[in-house]
């Protein structure tokens, strides 16, 4: 246990930070497993749920969870697959 008050200070940010993370990375998961589940699904009611896919994985990058670059690989997976769907159906 630290003794030094910035660092107590310190420890409740990191606590409260990585709650915060947390539960936008289960967002994310959980959006993206809902899109590939429509993609899967059918094409047509697959629209919505990638856009929202999306939409979280942009805030989470612009949030500092994700990085950028694994953001731009998360989406274009997503958009890979949705095409890849499409051209099957």
């Amino acid at each position: 246990m630290a003794n030094i008050r910035s660092q107590i200070k310190r420890n409740r940010q990191t606590v409260k930070r990585q709650a915060r993370n947390k539960a936008v990375r289960s967002e994310l998961r959980t959006r993206t497993k809902k899109a590939n589940a429509a993609i899967a699904e059918d094409v047509t009611s697959a629209d919505d749920a990638i856009r929202l896919a999306v939409k979280r994985i942009d805030k989470a990058a612009a949030k500092g969870v994700i990085h950028k670059n694994q953001a731009a690989n998360r989406k274009s997976r997503l958009m890979k697959r949705a095409a890849n769907a499409s051209a099957d159906a």
